[in-house]
């Protein structure tokens, strides 16, 4: 009995301290939270942006049009019409403003049965074939005309 006594005794005494640890352990949970939420960089809102033009027109049949045109000179503008393989043909435009504030980035497109082609000077180009390259290609294409194989 006596072993059982102080088992118990023992068992109440760490009974008795659960509630105020639970709470000490909280605490400090939130204010860790507190202090993470904190020190987490703070986002500045950009201003809001005006729609100025919002316009779409949808003919259920493979035919369509919408201009979108906001006050910080984002724009955006196509029309589709039904192709000759079942999809829409689309061609349009968008329009965005530099990061340095000096000027638009505009890319016009068309999409169809060909493909999607993107123009605008913004756009990357692939570098021009060296002329080396251009004649070993010719002489290769004279050697293939005339049977010559390599293995």
């Amino acid at each position: 009995m006596g072993i059982n006594i102080g088992s118990l005794a023992f068992h109440h005494q760490w009974n008795s301290t659960a509630p105020t640890t639970n709470i000490t352990m909280k605490l400090a949970v939130i204010a860790c939270l507190a202090c993470v939420s904190l020190a987490a960089p703070q986002q500045l809102l950009p201003n809001p942006v005006a729609i100025l033009r919002d316009e779409r027109t949808d003919n259920g049949d493979g035919t369509f049009s919408y201009v979108f045109e906001a006050d910080n000179g984002i724009a955006a503008q196509a029309s589709g019409v039904q192709g000759f393989q079942g999809g829409s043909n689309v061609e349009g435009s968008y329009r965005f403003p530099l990061d340095d504030g000096s000027g638009f980035v505009e890319v016009r497109y068309a999409a169809d049965e060909n493909g999607f082609r993107a123009e605008s000077p913004f756009l990357p180009t692939p570098h021009p074939t060296p002329a080396h390259v251009i004649e070993l290609l010719r002489i290769a294409e004279e050697q293939r005309a005339a049977g010559i194989t390599f293995e």
